[in-house]
């Protein structure tokens, strides 16, 4: 008989964790669709949603990051040029973009953002075959089959534009793209990704089995792409789907990572915030997360007085300029700092703290990245 899963599974946390990150977010975003008209959560994202899964999950990873560096204090005298010099890039650069034009700013946000999405689940499955040492085409076709699961219903939707739901604010993609494109892009990512799977039957025929996370990630990021772009017919279900499966995994890595560090000593405020466990790790990301969006909603948005209040604050072009690149500077700042502080070739310790490799032993399978991010300007959706 065939060998159905492999040997070597290669999880990248562990069986449990990885199946709840990845499979267990795809599953609980097709729920929360699915129950959409019970739930009554039919077209815009109503609050509860809006705070469950924007305030929640999106934000709150972003401010995640701050254990991996801010709250370090080792972390911040080794490298402080790149901890001062990130967050004063990040907010010259939306300064620059907004004095051109506010939808220059919003439009240059969405595609960064969307970049890095796309490049995030890249990185999960990049780190699966190196975790097992797959072979060099085994990873490129993993490689295409996640850039098809994205990029197919990104470029589908461009061809499809305007839907009843945007990245950010509303025009924010560019339009303008032939249908028939969008059409092309679909059967492109249908034809990788039976590729892809035929590749996976083979494996199971030759008795090597499958690596179960990397195939339910891969199957994953297609239900959480396809269903929230292609078939979401309003802005819950997009984001519902466009979210989970971003931020959920992104907790488990920030986790797992100081709870390494906090076991080396030295650790500073992000040890002792972390005394209160995964609990008190949530609660201290969701405080910040619901204060930022609080600054948005009274500065910028005025839409959401039943959770904030009645704000009265109308702030002129000129100031918005200042203000606004500045309410986005935790997204910006996360996403500059995300291309540099998950390279374990300039610190080895890394991969000790994450728990894949343990101290004092080998470095790993080779490997200078870890690719989780390689992009420099805010992500996320809103």
């Amino acid at each position: 008989m065939p060998r159905l899963l492999s040997p070597s599974q290669g999880w990248l946390f562990s069986p449990g964790v990885d199946l709840t990150v990845f499979a267990g977010s795809a599953l609980v975003s097709v729920a929360f669709v699915l129950t959409a008209p019970w739930l009554g959560a039919v077209g815009d994202t109503p609050l509860w949603a809006w705070v469950l899964f924007v305030v929640c999950v999106d934000v709150a990873h972003v401010w995640s990051t701050l254990f991996r560096t801010y709250l370090d204090t080792d972390e911040l005298r080794r490298r402080p040029g790149l901890y001062l010099g990130a967050p004063l890039a990040a907010y010259v650069a939306g300064v620059t973009a907004y004095l051109v034009s506010p939808q220059a700013f919003w439009t240059l946000f969405a595609y960064v953002a969307l970049t890095h999405f796309v490049r995030q689940q890249y990185g999960w499955v990049a780190l699966y075959g190196r975790k097992v040492r797959a072979s060099t085409a085994e990873r490129r076709l993993d490689a295409a089959a996640i850039y098809a699961a994205t990029l197919g219903p990104v470029v589908w939707w461009h061809a499809n534009l305007p839907r009843d739901f945007w990245w950010f604010v509303e025009g924010d993609f560019l339009s303008g793209m032939p249908r028939g494109v969008g059409t092309v892009a679909l059967a492109v990512h249908a034809v990788v990704l039976a590729v892809w799977v035929g590749f996976q039957a083979l494996r199971v025929t030759r008795g090597e089995g499958l690596q179960a996370g990397k195939v339910l990630l891969v199957a994953a990021t297609w239900v959480a792409w396809f269903g929230g772009i292609v078939l979401a017919k309003d802005d819950f279900a997009f984001t519902v789907m466009n979210i989970v499966l971003h931020g959920v995994p992104y907790f488990a890595l920030l986790f797992r990572y100081a709870r390494g560090r906090r076991a080396e000593g030295g650790y500073g405020v992000g040890g002792a915030l972390l005394r209160a466990g995964l609990p008190g790790f949530i609660l201290f990301l969701g405080v910040l997360a619901l204060m930022e969006e609080g600054l948005w909603d009274w500065l910028i948005w005025h839409e959401r007085a039943p959770l904030f209040g009645v704000s009265t604050v109308e702030l002129p072009e000129d100031l918005l300029a200042l203000v606004v690149p500045l309410l986005a500077l935790p997204q910006a700042t996360h996403y500059v700092l995300d291309a540099f502080i998950w390279k374990p070739g300039r610190e080895p310790a890394l991969l000790t703290r994450l728990g894949w490799v343990p101290p004092g032993g080998p470095e790993g399978p080779p490997s200078s990245t870890l690719p989780l991010s390689t992009m420099a300007i805010p992500g996320g959706s809103d």
